[in-house]
């Protein structure tokens, strides 16, 4: 396999990653068509579910998989997310890439258009393909060719202790969106006795900025690929600036959690010492299991923007290594895998939103929106492609400027101004 431009960044980590073979094959006949006298084709499947309920639905997708199909069997490799962008560049460098890859859309991009990925377009299920939005679609489409199959998605709601709001006198919002101005206003009349409006486990905040920055008309970047350039203005601006002035001018956000993981704050939820949390939507999984009994909870509806209620579209995605043999035949599995009973089975057990709407139906039905399920399947209306989805160096800029960056934002060691300094200047260093 040729050395591709992204390759590059993995020459120092290929002598730091140990390497497993566990593609098939490549080369120039990658392509070639297995004969009968080969045998069963064999595919590996890097995946990086990392929970118990997502690693027991995967493992029975495979498993009913291989045992419908013996002439195509699929061996599941487990990899984690931890890391796993250094470990695609040195696999990829190597020659030694999965064939099927389990990613996310942000960061698989920059992969396909260094020709690692292979085109699906041709290969997907027309039955699938309408069956998910042409929004989502795109957040996994460059250059006109569908690079991935998006399987899960998740949007950032609010968990409300419906005790501890009833106490303030606060009414439950029951509009399709909540916006961020009645979002403060409920965490300040919530906010006493010692107990918070809102525990924000912030302490990897880029994402979700980034995400809900969309409903103010941020979009960080013009262009695509490595020509595109960055743009820090008030829209961009707005979220972190909206949470740095609750949690210290409001005083309605506790200060310490911005400095902690999501899952860490919700000991202070579960405890009442804190009347909501916002989170990505998986936690709904996590509250439902972990809240002592009796918690009562639920889950407002999206927070909504001066531009709307627009998050941002980044699935988590099944593609294809273009070096592997059977490329077909992993597209097959990779169909079958995004079929609406496992879609449904597997977002369950995350309590993520499928790419489907049929899977989504699915689990409306399964739920009957118990435990925030309706509200949080609703959301999906707002998933969008966003402009940085599209932009080769985001995930190594995501990691290595701009969360340091809204980290010293959010203690204020940095104001504004600096912190739009430390993302530009950081941009144009890392995407050189």
């Amino acid at each position: 396999m040729k050395i591709r431009g992204i390759a590059a960044m993995g020459v120092i980590v290929l002598t730091a990653i140990s390497l497993t073979a566990c593609s098939t094959g490549s080369g120039s006949d990658a392509k070639t068509e297995p004969t009968k006298a080969s045998g069963p084709v064999s595919l590996t499947f890097q995946s990086l579910s990392d929970q118990p309920g997502a690693i027991a639905a995967t493992t029975a997708i495979v498993d009913k998989w291989n045992s419908d199909n013996p002439d195509i069997q699929v061996k599941t490799v487990a990899a984690g997310w931890d890391g796993v962008y250094d470990k695609l560049v040195a696999q990829f460098s190597g020659g030694v890439a999965p064939d099927i890859i389990h990613y996310e859309a942000a960061s698989i991009i920059p992969f396909a258009r260094d020709g690692y990925i292979a085109d699906l377009s041709d290969l997907i299920d027309p039955k699938l393909k309408s069956d998910v939005s042409d929004g989502i679609w795109k957040s996994v489409t460059v250059d006109g060719k569908i690079i991935a199959v998006p399987t899960e998605l998740q949007s950032y709601m609010v968990f409300a202790n419906k005790k501890l709001l009833a106490d303030a006198g606060v009414a439950i919002p029951t509009g399709e969106t909540m916006t961020w101005d009645e979002f403060a206003r409920i965490a300040k009349a919530t906010t006493k006795g010692g107990r918070y409006g809102v525990t924000w486990g912030l302490k990897s905040p880029t994402a979700t900025f980034m995400s809900l920055g969309l409903g103010f008309g941020g979009t960080y970047f013009k262009g695509t690929g490595k020509d595109a350039t960055i743009h820090i203005g008030d829209a961009e601006q707005a979220v972190p600036t909206k949470i740095r002035d609750m949690a210290y001018t409001d005083k309605s956000i506790d200060p310490v959690s911005l400095t902690q993981s999501g899952s860490d704050v919700l000991a202070t939820f579960y405890a009442g010492k804190a009347a909501m949390t916002v989170q990505g939507s998986y936690q709904a999984a996590n509250i439902g299991k972990g809240a002592p009994k009796g918690f009562d909870w639920v889950v407002l509806p999206p927070l909504e923007g001066s531009k709307g209620a627009q998050q941002s579209a980044n699935p988590q995605t099944l593609s294809v290594n273009v070096d592997s043999k059977h490329v077909k035949e992993a597209a097959k599995f990779i169909n079958y895998f995004a079929s609406t009973d496992n879609l449904a089975a597997l977002n369950l057990a995350d309590a993520l939103i499928p790419a489907s709407s049929s899977a989504q139906e699915k689990i409306a039905s399964g739920t009957g929106g118990k435990d925030g399920w309706d509200v949080t399947l609703a959301s999906a209306e707002y998933l969008t492609k966003a402009p940085f989805l599209s932009v080769d160096a985001f995930t190594p800029w995501k990691d290595t400027v701009a969360t340091p960056a809204y980290q010293k934002f959010l203690a204020k060691q940095i104001d504004a101004d600096q912190l739009a300094k430390e993302l530009t200047d950081g941009w144009d260093q890392v995407n050189r």
